[in-house]
């Protein structure tokens, strides 16, 4: 890089200022380092200890109809609602009829502290509802297991009985909605180390291609495992005051490796572009943490935006994985910003040691530079034509959002040969009847005891609607009757949800009116409140983002574009996950059943898309808002930011994919939901968005980009001839 260039490039950037907590870091930087790595790998193995603490359940929404009716019957009348199915299948030659004495044998030896009631089996119900509890071949047999305590109290104890429940002679299986839950809990945990083993070595293999050298590339990997530490202390930490969920530790996982690696990027590239100027170590940390550091800082705050409209939601589940995130992101940026610039303050030029060829680094970014200014260039030469064909192109991937449906968990997105999804399967086969069904509370609308013969009414127009094999009076207590209502589909599935459905509009005798308890009817009121919700959550995040951007860019109209920019991301990427895993097309390849979106991952990919737009917005804009402010033109601004940070942002998306890939690998469904639909943002995002339409946008915005920021000072030194030489070479 000239001399001309280097003055104009830091005319702002004053590399003596001295700011008191960056000095102390530089004057200090052997013991900032020890000292975060001594602290943070003592908290992170303390964290680990938070696995103990974690949460199985939360999937529910506390404050629904359904679960205020669930409580009110199960305090009256004890909680009734299957936790968990055993199947028993003989196959010593013995019919399910001879086997009784050992199933009744075997179950004795349950605590019956941890069930609300004995054991409902085919042996031991009234031969008239035996039945329901047989198979239609006549060889395999149920017992129904109803679990004291909270959802994640009731998964933990099935955890504790299922090991012991063995019979010589005879296959037993376990399905219900207690087993699903621990499937999927198994499967996130196996998913975590399967993602631990495959991620570093490829980011390893990456960052030597990018950095071309040993000590560059291992310097964010470095990051990368202090930020996982560190999160993990956040979350043990977090869980004495709120409910956390397992799968929060692979949220964790994700967002702090990504993230530290994306950050150790963008320092570390603005560092060894500072020690390329001439810039002696100390003051090369003091510019790239005056710049890079503050875009950073920002970058942290535009992410934990995104995470914090997941806490509103009502589902104990989803505010843990924003509880996650915002820790991962916090970790990430906090480990940025004190042992990153300690460690650059200590290795100088030495950042460089270990490269397999002299220069090749320097190079690479120089090349990089004309490339990404050469299409910089390119896109304002007709931006018009540029953005409006973008946006053809984004809206038409968008389409298929209209179509989009959320779902909530179910055993369909559990791998194929998964026990509890062969058993489930086996279970909606062969006993569909045997199914928790719905419970109806039936009031009087003036807070007296209803009416018994509205009661009995209410309970033939429910035995006689589509979807329910039967209803009969479940009790009756001072203000409120009871009616249990069996379902002709297994619980949860689509003719329930419609059977449901049905009952919600059947009309009822003047003067009463009912509310639907039961698994069937909880899972719609989850999926009604996740709905309701998510307008508040996008104004949460909008709002904030908002705040951040016009903070960090000193711009209104930039703030406005970058927020447009991430919802135009969201929707393309919804666009192709609906495409995908709601209408199927590549079902197949993909190894999933297509269906309803899962609800909880689709809000946690809103939050990371959104913020991880915003994010690249940043890193972006912040270059052509620094060459704005040096007094380059707006044009000249786009070009000279694309350039600079062309390299970066599509190298930063290339890790955090690679991050991501390894949950697009999971058995889980929703995990794959989740690593296809980052993946999917990131390539629209960082590529055709960021790199693009971006550029083209601010072209043809012109100065009114700038409005209310802060007039540019006239520029006092010659044009970067060298990179307007370059972008002509390369055109």
């Amino acid at each position: 890089m000239t001399q001309d260039s280097s003055n104009r490039e830091s005319a702002l950037i004053d590399p003596t200022a001295r700011k008191p907590l960056m000095e102390f870091v530089i004057g200090h930087a052997r013991a900032v380092v020890a000292t975060c790595l001594v602290v943070i790998v003592a908290a992170g193995v303390w964290g680990i200890g938070v696995i103990e603490d974690l949460s199985l359940g939360g999937y529910s929404d506390p404050s629904s109809e359904a679960a205020r009716v669930d409580d009110i019957v199960d305090a009256q009348f004890g909680r009734t609602v299957p936790d968990v199915v055993v199947l028993y299948t003989p196959h010593d030659g013995r019919s399910i009829d001879e086997i009784g004495d050992d199933v009744a044998a075997d179950l004795a030896d349950i605590d019956p502290a941890l069930l609300t009631r004995p054991p409902t089996t085919y042996w031991n119900i009234a031969p008239a509802l035996q039945q329901g509890l047989r198979s239609f071949d006549g060889k395999s047999a149920i017992a129904v297991l109803t679990l004291n305590g909270s959802e994640d109290h009731r998964v933990k104890t099935y955890l504790s009985i299922k090991d012991a429940r063995a019979i010589d002679g005879v296959d037993v299986q376990f399905g219900g909605f207690s087993t699903i839950i621990d499937a999927y809990n198994a499967e996130a945990r196996a998913d975590l180390i399967r993602a631990e083993l495959i991620t570093f070595p490829v980011l390893m293999v990456l960052l030597l291609i990018i950095f071309g050298g040993v000590t560059a590339a291992a310097v964010p990997l470095c990051i990368g495992g202090l930020g996982i530490l560190a999160s993990l202390a956040v979350m043990r930490i977090l869980t004495s005051f709120t409910e956390v969920s397992v799968f929060a530790t692979n949220i964790a996982t994700l967002v702090s490796l990504g993230m530290a690696v994306d950050y150790s990027l963008f320092v570390l590239t603005r560092f060894r572009e500072e020690l390329r100027r001439g810039s002696t170590a100390p003051d090369a940390v003091r510019a790239t943490m005056s710049t890079a550091g503050r875009t950073v800082a920002f970058s942290g705050l535009l992410l934990v935006c995104g995470f914090v409209g997941m806490l509103i939601f009502p589902q104990a589940m989803i505010r843990s994985l924003g509880f996650g995130g915002m820790a991962a992101v916090a970790a990430a940026a906090f480990v940025s910003l004190t042992a990153l610039p300690a460690a650059l303050a200590l290795l100088g030029p030495r950042i460089d040691s270990l490269s397999w060829r002299t220069g090749a680094a320097e190079r690479g970014d120089e090349r990089a530079e004309r490339f990404w200014g050469a299409v910089a260039t390119s896109v304002m030469k007709r931006p018009l034509i540029v953005a409006g064909a973008i946006l053809a192109l984004l809206a038409l991937l968008s389409a298929p959002v209209f179509g989009v449906a959320l779902g909530d968990l179910d055993h369909r997105g559990l791998p194929s040969d998964s026990p509890a999804r062969i058993a489930t399967d086996a279970l909606f086969t062969d006993f569909p009847l045997a199914n928790s069904g719905v419970t109806v509370v039936v009031r009087s609308t003036d807070g007296a005891a209803p009416d018994p013969r509205a009661v009995q009414r209410i309970t033939n127009d429910i035995g006689a609607l589509d979807g329910f094999a039967a209803a009969a009076p479940g009790g009756s207590a001072e203000n409120y009757a009871v009616v249990r209502a069996i379902l002709s589909s297994p619980d949860r599935t689509e003719g329930a949800l419609a059977a449901v459905d049905s009952l919600r509009d059947l009309p009822v005798p003047d003067g009463t009116r009912i509310s639907l308890g039961g698994p069937t009817a909880l899972s719609q009121d989850g999926i009604a409140a996740i709905h309701s919700t998510i307008p508040w959550m996008f104004a949460i995040m909008i709002a904030s983002t908002f705040v951040v951007t016009t903070a960090a860019f000193r711009s209104v109209v930039l703030s406005v574009k970058a927020i447009g920019m991430a919802m135009v991301s969201l929707a393309a990427t919804f666009g192709v996950l609906t495409w995908i895993f709601h209408d199927g097309h590549g079902a197949g390849l993909l190894g999933i059943t297509p269906g309803p979106l899962q609800a909880t991952m689709s809000i946690l990919i809103l939050a990371v898309v959104f913020g991880l737009s915003t994010d690249y917005e940043i890193f972006l804009l912040s270059r052509m808002v620094e060459a704005h402010d040096r007094g380059e033109s707006t044009r000249d601004a786009v070009r000279i930011g694309t350039a600079r940070t062309g390299r970066v942002v599509t190298a930063a998306a290339l890790l955090l994919i690679t991050v991501t890939a390894a949950f697009s690998l999971s058995e889980l469904s929703m995990m794959r939901l989740l690593g296809i639909g980052v993946i999917v943002g990131l390539i629209i995002d960082a590529t055709v968005v960021r790199m693009l339409l971006v550029p083209a946008l601010v072209a043809l915005m012109g100065e009114a980009n700038w409005w209310l920021h802060p007039k540019a000072p006239p520029r006092d030194s010659p044009p970067d001839t060298r990179l307007e030489k370059d972008i002509e070479h390369a055109g």
